[in-house]
């Protein structure tokens, strides 16, 4: 039977002094004693949000960036600056929309540019502006797959040769799956070239949302946000990029009956441990889909962040940011 090993969380909210304990960390495996460290506190950074994802952290200007889906902006937050509206609109640009969720969703850095997954506009995009001074202009990577629009990119990640692997479930539409505004007859998972050149890998999921490489580049996860197949899906890429050796990852479709949330946004450390939103918080696993443990929120998760350092987590959940320092 598995030892559990519960540490409680101390929630601390940024407008006062009170500590409120409204979690645990559940310690699955002794080796995540390793990835979290002492007691840490999961603190409220920011709040107020109508959903807040897509969170990445600038190194470069010592920010996080968010995005703020419904609200269509992107806010930064900062040690010394708390919380400011960085951009908007964010992720539709047009005049007027069906969808509740026409904002960006996931953010990415390359090479000192911020890549956006924008719902409203259907596209993965660049801004046409500086880290520090950003601009609502934007420059189209990829709209479309064998002429036919995409629904709405949702989540990315680069590969070091500048290869985008993006996910595009129907959230970002007014009526997902039934809109009438649907081209594609999938949700697919894609791969853009750094030529422009857009190839689906996967049609096969019902809800691709959150993606990440595995140290190595040689593996992609995908999460699946479905309450029907809550699942996080592992593929293996050979040498062309066709993606072989599909096989479960994950299943947390069981643990809907008494946790609230879905496999979403995720995230890998150095070492490959894994950070996955998903049913009751975030899902700590390694390589080799083991279960380290979980951060137990009372608040739906959505994303996550680390710091370059990966010394720190940032959560997105509901209206709510949260910071988690996992070690010294």
């Amino acid at each position: 039977m598995r030892n559990l090993l519960f540490l409680s969380i101390l929630l601390c909210a940024c407008t006062t002094k009170e500590k409120i304990s409204v979690g645990t960390i559940e310690r699955i495996d002794p080796t995540l004693d390793q990835v979290i460290t002492g007691e840490p506190i999961v603190e409220i950074i920011s709040e107020g949000f109508e959903w807040s994802e897509g969170p990445v952290w600038v190194e470069k200007e010592s920010m996080l960036l968010f995005s703020d889906v419904p609200k269509n902006t992107i806010y930064k937050w900062t040690e010394q600056s708390g919380t400011e509206v960085y951009l908007a609109p964010s992720g539709f640009t047009g005049d007027s929309t069906t969808s509740r969720e026409p904002g960006s969703n996931g953010l990415l850095i390359h090479y000192d540019s911020l890549i956006l997954c924008q719902h409203g506009d259907r596209r993965m995009a660049k801004m046409n502006a500086a880290l520090a001074a950003p601009k609502p202009e934007f420059i189209t990577i990829a709209d479309r797959y064998q002429e036919k629009r995409f629904s709405s990119p949702n989540d990315a990640v680069y590969r070091s040769n500048g290869d985008l692997f993006f996910t595009d479930p129907p959230y970002g539409l007014g009526k997902q799956n039934e809109d009438p505004e649907k081209e594609q007859p999938h949700n697919g998972v894609y791969k853009v070239t750094p030529e422009g050149t857009v190839s689906l890998l996967v049609d096969t999921l019902t809800r691709p949302n959150g993606i990440i490489l595995l140290p190595g580049e040689k593996k992609l996860i995908v999460a699946n946000s479905d309450p029907e197949k809550a699942i996080w899906y592992e593929y293996e890429l050979d040498e062309n990029d066709s993606l072989m050796n599909g096989r479960i990852f994950y299943n947390a479709t069981s643990e809907l009956a008494t946790a609230n949330g879905l496999p979403d946004g995720l995230k890998v450390d150095r070492q490959g441990n894994i950070f996955a939103s998903g049913p009751g918080g975030i899902w700590i696993f390694n390589q080799t889909g083991t279960v380290l443990g979980r951060i137990l929120l009372t608040e739906l998760a959505a994303n996550c962040a680390l710091s370059s350092d990966d010394k720190t987590l940032y959560i997105t959940a509901d209206p709510y940011v949260l910071r988690v320092k996992l070690r010294d």
